[in-house]
């Protein structure tokens, strides 16, 4: 049984799922199956995908009658035999590591339901939305009161930034509702909610989001439609607050989940030039240097590379610029750290970008400073446990990937041949 199931729905999507479905394909977590389900479409995608599952024996396509989204992502849940369920839509695609995060983390605390951040895209130019900016482990109601806040945020009403639990969608028989043709996910959340104890929420980016044409304004209906089916999605709303609070707290909330009513559908957006908004791709740390493989220099290169990868993540996660992560990285892996001169060496900064970067995070609470006895100059160290333990997350998703496909002993004779290489060379460079 694969640990995770991923849905998705295709309806003439010929010119973007092959990206959407390459994404999954080249995921660092591979325990899945892709279930890519046509919806009578009528270009080419039906091809595409019976050509990726003539590849792959992960993919599994189902061809139907067109029936619309909802009864679309409901069949997927009927073929599913994952532990989890992951949603996409066709025109997307999902981070190199969105699968294995969602996973980890519920895994780690038993979640059962995990939410991430997601980059919101734009021609060229992309920009990282969350709506809940610290990791955190929420019981519903404190979940709830952030939905409050801001009830009609993308981040709370899609399918495509979570990771639910199989178990609890068929216990309960949460499904999209096939009558609705406005707010159907929101609601599969809200009944999905309902069944939830704890909820993580990860400030990481795990899906790109591509707005296309099929809102309310698209589907031609009339004002008073608009409004009599947001008033019908609203009752079912106040009613799941109503249930989930005791009667003063709902009664204390009532005006703020009455902001339903007046919010609109809120995904932000994506301005060139603007805080927050880069280039499609300058999110992603390449090698753009190409040599001869076997190169001792080129492979210290890669590995850098590699680890800056990673170490990428560990920084969007904790509110970090690369460059601050990677001074952390060097406090966190010292142990010992009191110099700014040993710390720029290992960054390859200046003393003065690391005498700031220090001050950054001291003044932000990342870093530190503690007297170790008989020693006249304090120590960084890491303030917070947990982002320790992200950073050797960082080193073991390096670790797994270098060794993938090894057997146990050819990973057993590389960390020894690593260690007699790092031994000697220690020996030649390190001062006496």
């Amino acid at each position: 049984m694969p640990k995770v199931s991923i849905i998705v729905p295709v309806y003439n999507a010929e010119n973007v799922i092959r990206r959407c479905v390459e994404s999954v394909l080249t995921q660092e977590f591979t325990d899945f199956e892709l279930i890519l389900v046509d919806d009578g479409a009528k270009d080419s995608s039906p091809a595409i995908l019976d050509e990726f599952a003539a590849k792959d024996d992960r993919v599994i396509v189902i061809h139907k009658e067109n029936e619309g989204v909802s009864a679309t992502r409901n069949r997927g849940i009927e073929m599913a035999k994952g532990y989890y369920i992951q949603f996409m839509d066709a025109d997307d695609w999902l981070t190199e590591d969105s699968t294995k995060i969602l996973v980890r983390a519920a895994e780690e605390y038993d979640c059962d339901l995990v939410v991430g951040g997601f980059y919101r895209v734009v021609g060229e130019h992309l920009a990282k939305k969350n709506s809940i900016d610290d990791d955190s482990l929420l019981t519903l109601k404190e979940y709830g009161e952030y939905m409050m806040e801001n009830p009609a945020d993308y981040y709370y009403g899609v399918l495509w930034n979570k990771l639910y639990k199989k178990e609890l969608i068929d216990r309960y028989h949460v499904r999209m509702d096939e009558s609705l043709s406005f707010c159907e996910d929101f609601i599969f959340n809200l009944d999905y909610l309902y069944h939830c104890e704890k909820i993580r929420a990860l400030n990481v980016p795990v899906y790109y989001y591509v707005k296309t044409e099929g809102g309310l304004v698209s589907q031609n209906l009339n004002p008073t439609r608009i409004v009599q089916m947001k008033l019908s999605v609203f009752q079912y709303y106040n009613e799941f607050f109503r249930d989930i609070l005791d009667e003063e707290q709902y009664s204390n909330e009532r005006i703020s989940i009455s902001k339903f009513l007046i919010a609109a559908a809120n995904d932000d957006m994506v301005i060139p030039m603007m805080p927050g908004t880069r280039k499609l791709g300058e999110e992603k740390i390449r090698a753009s240097f190409e040599g001869d493989t076997g190169n001792p220099l080129l492979m210290a290169y890669y590995t850098r590379k590699l680890f800056e990868k990673y170490l990428n993540t560990f920084a969007v996660r904790h509110e970090l610029s690369l460059r601050d992560a990677w001074v952390f990285a060097a406090v966190a892996l010292s142990g010992k750290a009191r110099f700014t001169k040993s710390i720029a060496d290992f960054t390859n900064m200046s003393e003065l970008a690391v005498t700031a970067s220090l001050q950054m995070m001291l003044l932000k609470g990342v870093l530190k400073q503690e007297y170790v006895e008989n020693e006249m100059v304090p120590v960084y160290v890491p303030a917070d446990p947990q982002m320790t333990k992200d950073l050797q997350e960082v080193l073991g998703d390096m670790r797994a990937v270098i060794t993938d496909g090894f057997t146990a002993e050819e990973t057993l004779q590389l960390n020894v041949f690593i260690e007699r290489i790092d031994q000697k060379i220690k020996s030649l460079m390190v001062e006496k």
